[in-house]
């Protein structure tokens, strides 16, 4: 197949999208398919890639993070799409990126890719503590309207989890296919823990090494809810000494620092570009402390369950969905007490036995990086095909117009 990806998100400087379309690029080689990406950037420009290419074109800078462009002319975009003439379009965002995939006039067959649910990214994030995401989903009713059009010009629409198929299926989106994310089983690993790497984190955090060491990794941006991580290990502190280590930097970087600095054996590393590091630290921290609900799958659930660790989880989004009570301290979103209370009671369970069940989860419900390329290859064939024998079936898919584009 030829695939088209216009990833509207892609940037040099980027974290998941970046590394998510760099691992494409290889499964593409790997099942002989050609995959063009088309991203906005700062010039017109082709970047010969494993599996296909690249294609910059040049756009604005987002006026808030110069790390990304975003695109401005559709015509330019389609101009893209008409030279490659694929067998599948892939839009990867709902926003524009998303509505100039829905415009073209090619014949293509027309994915839908979510990589993210708006509504708890955003309004969820800031609203929390003042309303409940129930009255905020309904709030913005409009949002779900809107994407509701947007899914209409498409032939379909991916997820990674099952729990985001039942939300959106509840907002009226239809043709919804489940393509769970896979991570590098390869790279990490339970035997990869290292009691000297332990113990010189417990020490950046002012602890010995009869302290609990908990881990936190992400972007610093308010969907995380690191502030959360850092109350309620301060919390948890009263009562046992736990130390904290943070891996990440971001929009909110210097804030999180600062907050870390107000309290006691909490460690802000900063970002950490060596994978292979980052999973030395997570299989040697004793869990994975996370607060994020807006995440589509909980990559940095998935990669410490498969290091042995045990994960502290907010009972929503991604997160929420991989964790279990057999290996998971399971608590209130946005909420540090009951986070508090989650950690103490982890951390007084038997380690062993929470790291056996760990790795029981990781090998029953955790896929590879190939697992998910070849699943979302396969639906996109049989979309294709589909399409092929259904040709009357697919022109009644509705293209709707949209103003600004």
């Amino acid at each position: 197949m030829k695939i088209v990806d216009i990833s509207e998100f892609y940037s040099p400087t980027g974290g998941g999208v970046r590394n998510y379309v760099d691992q494409k690029f290889k499964a593409a080689a790997k099942h002989r398919h050609s995959l063009t990406v088309i991203a906005p950037g700062k010039e017109d420009r082709v970047e010969a890639r494993e599996g296909g290419k690249l294609v910059w074109l040049e756009t604005p800078q987002l006026p808030f993070d110069r790390n990304y462009h975003m695109f401005w002319r559709a015509e330019d975009v389609w101009r893209v799409l008409d030279e490659e003439a694929p067998d599948v379009v892939e839009g990867s965002s709902p926003w524009r990126g998303g509505w100039i995939a829905a415009r073209w006039q090619g014949s293509a067959v027309k994915m839908l890719f979510m990589h993210a649910d708006p509504v708890a990214v955003y309004p969820q994030t800031l609203l929390a503590g003042m309303m409940a995401p129930s009255t905020i989903d309904r709030l913005f009713g409009w949002y779900w309207s809107y994407l509701r059009r947007l899914s209409t010009s498409f032939d379909g629409c991916v997820v990674a989890g099952p729990w985001l198929a039942t939300r959106f299926a509840n907002y009226g989106l239809r043709n919804l296919h489940v393509v769970p994310f896979g991570v590098d089983r390869a790279s990490f690993r339970a035997d990869l823990r290292d009691e000297a790497l332990r113990s010189a984190m417990l020490e950046e955090c002012g602890l010995a090494p009869d302290a609990a060491l908990l881990i936190n990794i992400g972007r610093h941006h308010p969907e995380k809810r690191v502030g959360t991580a850092i109350d309620a290990v301060s919390q948890a502190q009263k009562t046992r000494p736990v130390g904290l280590y943070i891996v990440g930097d971001g929009l909110i970087h210097a804030r999180v620092k600062a907050k870390a600095a107000r309290s006691s054996h909490i460690h802000v590393a900063g970002w950490l570009n060596d994978r292979a590091k980052l999973a030395r630290m997570i299989a040697s921290a004793d869990a994975l402390l996370h607060c994020s609900t807006a995440e589509t799958y909980g990559f940095v659930v998935a990669e410490a369950l498969c290091c042995g660790i045990p994960v502290i989880v907010p009972n929503a989004g991604g997160a929420g969905d991989l964790a279990a009570s057999e290996y998971a301290g399971i608590y209130a979103p946005g909420d540090s007490n009951s986070a508090a209370k989650a950690i103490l009671d982890l951390l007084g369970r038997n380690q062993a036995t929470l790291s056996n069940n760990a790795l029981d989860a990781a090998r029953r419900r955790i896929g590879s990086i190939e697992s998910h390329f070849e699943e979302l290859f396969a639906v996109y064939a049989q979309a294709v095909h589909r399409k092929s024998i259904e040709p009357a079936a697919s022109n009644e898919r509705c293209v709707v117009s949209y103003e600004s584009v």
